[in-house]
């Protein structure tokens, strides 16, 4: 239900899988990520305290982001941070993944809705290199462990 995508020791990559329930908050970032995620399964009736967040400065060098699959299937490439390709996962309509480092690419395997969150402010071309991906007859598609 989740998933660590590693390489060596840096954590590229958690999946959250759609069947993933658990009560309570689960965190499943460490907190010096600069993008948290949590899950979180409360019973009818539970108050969360009202709150404001505060005015706190943060440093980010890196993009994190969260894809959201609304509907359809995607394949996630995964590649080190020297562009070389390691392994594939599919996603499926309701899991979630927080890509946290490495390089990644997509392939639409069904038509796909997702929702995409990510830090801001938008850096144009200053946010991302791009480079040419793995061939289709490479590919290696790893399912959960």
């Amino acid at each position: 239900m989740i998933e660590e995508i590693k390489n060596k020791n840096l954590l590229l990559a958690i999946i959250i899988r759609s069947n993933y329930s658990k009560d309570g908050v689960s965190f499943f970032t460490p907190n010096d990520f600069s993008q948290q995620l949590a899950f979180m399964k409360h019973p009818k009736g539970k108050s969360i305290e009202p709150h404001v967040h505060n005015k706190v400065e943060r440093s980010v060098f890196f993009t994190q982001e969260v894809l959201f699959i609304k509907k359809g299937k995607l394949r996630v490439d995964f590649y080190d941070n020297e562009k070389k390709y390691l392994e594939s996962r599919l996603l499926c309509a309701g899991d979630v993944i927080l890509l946290a480092a490495g390089g990644h690419g997509f392939e639409v395997i069904e038509d796909l809705e997702m929702f995409e969150v990510k830090q801001g402010p938008y850096a144009g071309d200053k946010d991302k290199t791009r480079f040419k991906g793995i061939v289709q007859n490479k590919i290696i598609i790893n399912y959960e462990k």
